[in-house]
């Protein structure tokens, strides 16, 4: 029988050294971000019932999700997505609380990804939810927050892509193209027009309806509503007099108050982006940095969601950053090591030992890192000093000594 005992699963990998410190110096500074901005923070458990996430309006595909029992036979999953945990949470323990709520989180989550996809299974997200509170405002205060994420990346090409689901939920519903919707958002998300064109051709030959057949023509041209403010003046001639021309002018001046804040270049706006959550219910939005060639942030507006577990409808709005590919985007650009080595290499003779530890504890004390050495002898300590970048070696015994390397 074959062991598994030396490597680790697919998706996950051991963390080693300046990788430690790139995540941790990530994490730290949007954790920083967050709470200097007014959010509070949540951590959920990362084992959670699987009922959390198996619901309509909530849904995760059971092949995506890591399962497994508890004590009592009940299916059990971890954790796939923090933003379901948190409504959860709001619906139940923050029920009465004032609203509107800022919360923050920084947990992992894990997904069953396709092997050889080269996509971690394993990733820490640092994130956001603003519950509640004027929408217009929730809005432009989430997408404000997702490019001060992505300043805070340290790249020097950032792009945040807004787009609106209302605009493809509505056009399948008026198609009666729902249940397909998995197979027309693959095509939407690849941007594979030919195929959509066929596609949405053999599953529309038959209508007669003059508007139904617009709805089609639409929905066929959403793959194309990609680029800056431009985008706004096709679709504003292709949606004129139809349901979602309201729509288009909320998602316009959100585009122009954000341009209005950060670099106009760095924001796109993308009427085809759709978003596998089946929660978000209207503007959605992605980050993307120069080093990192998927979403490092991934958001969007959810108002239903908060009531699908019993409570009131809420609107929400909230945005994940994958830290892990910060972090390494972070080490991408590093030129010299992240981890620190000691300032100083502490070395005691027998008979010594307990001086040793004094020193270097009073040494600590003045914020200076020394590091106690447990080699046998002051050959094998200078030897282990240069091996690992130490300039100075302290020697205790009844005549303490310092040796420059």
């Amino acid at each position: 029988m074959k062991g598994y005992d030396l490597i680790t699963p697919e998706g996950t990998r051991d963390l080693l050294f300046d990788e430690c410190v790139a995540r941790k110096r990530e994490e730290d500074r949007l954790r920083y971000l967050f709470i200097m901005n007014g959010y509070s923070e949540v951590i959920t458990p990362a084992l959670e019932f699987y009922d959390v996430f198996n619901m309509k309006a909530r849904s995760f595909r059971q092949e995506s999700m890591y399962k497994l029992v508890d004590g009592k036979g009940r299916l059990m999953v971890m954790r796939p997505d923090s933003t379901m945990p948190i409504a959860r949470i709001v619906a139940t323990r923050l029920k009465d609380r004032n609203k509107p709520l800022k919360l923050f989180y920084s947990q992992n989550i894990y997904r069953c990804n396709p092997k050889l996809s080269g996509r971690d299974d394993e990733i820490l997200q640092t994130g956001i939810e603003i519950i509640g509170g004027d929408e217009k405002r929730a809005d432009l205060e989430a997408l404000s927050l997702a490019a001060k994420v992505l300043c805070e990346c340290g790249s020097t090409d950032t792009r945040l892509e807004i787009g609106d689901n209302t605009f493809y939920k509505y056009l399948l519903y008026a198609l009666s193209l729902q249940d397909d919707e998995e197979t027309v958002r693959a095509f939407i998300e690849s941007k594979n027009t030919p195929e959509l064109k066929n596609w949405i051709a053999e599953k529309t030959e038959k209508i007669t309806d003059g508007n139904k057949r617009k709805y089609a023509e639409l929905l066929l041209t959403l793959p194309k509503l990609f680029g800056g403010e431009e985008v706004f003046d096709t679709a504003e001639k292709l949606f004129s007099n139809t349901e979602l021309a309201d729509r288009l002018t909320e998602l316009k001046e959100t585009y122009n108050a954000l341009c209005r804040l950060y670099d106009k270049n760095s924001i796109t706006v993308d009427l085809g982006l759709v978003n596998k959550a089946e929660y978000y219910t209207g503007i959605i939005f992605r980050g993307y940095i120069e080093e990192y060639g998927q979403a490092v942030i991934s958001g969007g507006r959810y108002d239903t969601l908060i009531g699908s577990f019993g409570a009131a409808d809420t609107g929400a709005i909230g945005f994940a950053a994958n830290v892990n590919a910060i972090a390494a985007a972070t080490l991408q650009r590093a030129n010299e090591p992240l981890s620190k080595s000691a300032d100083v290499l502490v070395f005691a003779k027998d008979g010594y030992l307990t001086e040793g530890i004094r020193h270097c504890d009073n040494m600590t004390e003045t914020g200076v890192i020394a590091e106690f050495c447990t080699c046998s002898d002051v050959e094998s300590a200078i030897a282990y000093a240069k091996e690992n970048g130490i300039q100075k070696l302290i020697v205790i015994d009844e005549n303490t000594q310092t040796i420059e390397l």
